[in-house]
């Protein structure tokens, strides 16, 4: 452990005006300014006023010690896989769909598998956008066996993301009002090559 630095001859002069200015509590002595003499320390030049009309230039203040700007914030972060054409058809609505899937009235077994039949389906005819119509998405309890609403979408990116076809899936967006907004969502897929 390091012992106290004590104080600087600067900070001693200050504290000893601050405690003269304390009033000190009923039955207790104001303490004795430190002395400076005494811990080797010289008193601090008191500043002699500049004579009327002449002009004394102030000291000059220590260099300011150099703090490394924070880096600069990067940009935000672009949506993989697609570029800002793609963003831009989507906002104006002008995405079309190559095929649409409604999964709507089906249990979780039947929407899988539909699901995986439709990304087969799209693969083989080269579709590049498939609409899927799963409803909003809404808060599941992890307990439930999904049968209340929204499992279906609940499940849908997890599907997608341990599917076989989840190399083909170049980005999941949600679609345009259009579309069905909030309860639908586009699957871009790679492009054949």
């Amino acid at each position: 452990m390091k012992a106290p630095r004590g104080l600087t001859a600067g900070e001693q002069t200050a504290w000893a005006h601050l405690a003269s200015s304390v009033k000190p509590l009923p039955g207790k002595k104001r303490p004795a300014p430190p002395a400076l003499a005494k811990a080797g320390i010289a008193e601090p030049a008191k500043a002699t006023p500049a004579p009327p009309g002449k002009f004394v230039k102030p000291a000059k203040p220590a260099p300011r010690p150099l703090i490394a700007k924070p880096p600069a914030a990067p940009p935000p972060p672009r949506a993989p896989g697609l570029d800002s054409h793609w963003d831009r058809r989507m906002k104006a609505g002008r995405l079309e769909p190559d095929l649409t899937l409604d999964l709507h009235g089906h249990t979780l077994n039947t929407a899988y598998d539909r699901i995986m039949t439709a990304l087969d389906q799209a693969r083989a005819m080269q579709a590049r956008v498939v609409l899927v119509v799963a409803g909003r998405e809404r808060p599941v309890d992890p307990a439930d066996r999904m049968a209340k609403r929204g499992a279906i979408r609940a499940k849908l990116l997890d599907w997608l993301a341990a599917s076989r076809h989840a190399d083909a899936i170049t980005a999941v967006r949600r679609a345009h009002i259009r579309h069905g907004g909030e309860g639908a969502l586009y699957l871009i897929l790679k492009r054949r090559g």
